[in-house]
């Protein structure tokens, strides 16, 4: 019971983010000097061309996989926990030979249709074979996706990470000369090879951990169906988003240019991306954590508040800072071409703290079993992004974009809110509505500094806002855990010992 308790504290909360955002952002930074890399070589065009093929191959992955990257994570944790190495056993290697069914499934379809994807996404010239030889990604993705569930649900959080870090490193030393060399006709090796290293890294480790023993039979098949059928909703959602991500993306390049879609996506990736390193702790540690809440002294609901604090105290000063730097760090990580995104970014910034609150309480649906919430509020979220982005855009161009992430940001944090109050019984804690009230404001202050022209007065009041923000977060956090004294002292021990 001490164990479990510990696990739903402010201090475990704390330390488990600030690992995976400490890896995210090495991951980003990585990351970003490949985008900056490429953005040079490649430009604009290049850029929309690499962000159609991605989203359309996303969308085929979820429409195929049948979400076993997130329901395996399941079964193999609770055998796991139960201790029975035979039945953990034989739940690593159902999951492999779904992975590999799917694989096949999803490769196959890329292939059968390619002439249409071609016809579909990009508005000039023929690029079926294009598609066909990206179908290749498409399995290796199924199969990544079904040995990282395996590690989650094994808690092998370090090779994780490692996998983590080596992908981005694998991605930028096989990309960028390739592109420099080659150009765009690159595009589509590049992304065949990054999908192959980010296997084999997976696959490295998870072997390691469970080593392979992969026979596919008809009880496997059928042992798997309870993983698959929770995992439809998965499907279903991640269509929706991958679709609505692949109907924008056709849209700006049919109504505008690809390089409209370049600097959508490279804004819009950028701004997610940042966020991300708050975030990318949610699915590895939260998720399991609110998924096993009835088995721990505190609730869900002081799980979600607690996760909801720590999430936006650390996300906060990052976004003020992140307001006031974007124009220098757009055409210092990508090129001077990509500042017309700025100011989509900037009003963007707001959906991200709405993120931090919602986020949370949207995965209450999927710890409850509930797949069919889960997947209605995903449903109306998916719809009114693409209707809103779509009217925004003919009106104001990529500031509407984002003027429409924000907004439809806000409908679906008030429907979150209060669909999880009624049919989970959640409240939002004083304390959440606190600290919102306290940080808001300075990301309001700075996207207001961003209309000064005076650079002194940007600057200086700009850098003072963050500051601000960020000492407000560090008192509060201090206050809530006693991590930071912890690790004073490990510092300490290590110093006196030399």
């Amino acid at each position: 019971m001490k164990k479990t308790v510990k696990s739903g504290s402010y201090a475990h909360v704390l330390k488990y983010t600030g690992l995976f955002g400490g890896v995210q952002g090495i991951n980003i930074l990585v990351g970003l000097v490949r985008n900056k890399l490429v953005a040079i070589i490649l430009g604009p065009a290049g850029m929309g061309l690499i962000s159609i093929f991605n989203s359309t191959i996303n969308l085929i992955s979820n429409s195929t996989n049948l979400g076993i990257s997130m329901s395996a994570v399941k079964n193999i944790s609770e055998a796991y926990d139960s201790g029975n190495e035979g039945e953990l056993s034989r739940n690593v290697k159902v999951v492999r030979s779904w992975s590999l069914l799917t694989a096949l499934m999803g490769m196959l379809l890329c292939m059968i249709i390619s002439p249409w994807l071609s016809d579909w996404t990009i508005g000039w010239g023929d690029h079926t074979w294009h598609f066909f030889f990206l179908s290749p990604v498409v399995a290796l993705m199924a199969v990544t996706g079904g040995e990282a569930a395996i590690l989650k649900g094994l808690r092998q959080l370090k090779p994780l990470a490692t996998v983590s870090v080596y992908n981005v490193l694998a991605a930028l030393i096989i990309s960028v000369p390739l592109y420099f060399f080659f150009g765009e006709a690159a595009i589509v090796p590049s992304l065949v090879l990054m999908a192959l290293a980010q296997m084999l890294l997976t696959i490295g480790y998870s072997y390691k951990v469970m080593p392979v023993n992969l026979s596919l039979d008809r009880r496997q098949l059928h042992d798997g169906m309870n993983m698959v059928w929770l995992g439809i909703a998965f499907v279903l959602a991640g269509i929706l988003g991958s679709g609505a991500d692949f109907v924008i993306r056709s849209f700006l390049s049919n109504s505008s240019s690809l390089e409209t879609v370049g600097l959508y996506s490279a804004g819009y990736m950028m701004t997610m991306t940042y966020a991300g390193m708050v975030f990318s702790a949610m699915e590895t540690d939260f998720f399991p954590r609110l998924s096993a809440s009835h088995a721990l002294a505190t609730t869900s609901a002081t799980i979600v508040n607690r996760q909801i604090e720590v999430s936006f105290l650390l996300i906060s000063p990052l976004l003020v800072f992140f307001t006031i730097a974007l124009p220098v760090l757009m055409p210092l990580l990508y090129s001077g071409k990509f500042t017309p995104v700025v100011g989509m970014m900037q009003v963007t910034v707001f959906a991200m703290y709405l993120r931090a609150i919602k986020l949370p309480m949207a995965y209450l649906p999927l710890a409850k079993g509930d797949s069919k919430s889960y997947l209605f509020l995903e449903a109306v979220y998916d719809i009114l992004l693409v209707i809103a982005v779509i009217w925004a855009f003919k009106w104001w161009g990529l500031l509407g974009c984002g003027i429409a992430i924000t907004v439809v940001g806000f409908f679906d944090f008030l429907l979150i809110l209060v669909y999880t109050r009624y049919k989970y019984g959640y409240r939002m804690s004083c304390s959440v509505r606190t600290y919102a009230a306290i940080q808001l404001p300075f990301g309001v202050l700075a996207y207001l500094v961003t209309f000064v022209s005076n650079p002194w007065v940007y600057w200086t009041v700009g850098l003072l806002l963050g500051c601000i923000s960020m000492a407000v977060s560090v008192y509060i956090l201090r206050k809530k855990t006693s991590l930071w004294e912890s690790l004073t002292a490990k510092l300490w021990r290590r110093l006196r010992h030399g």
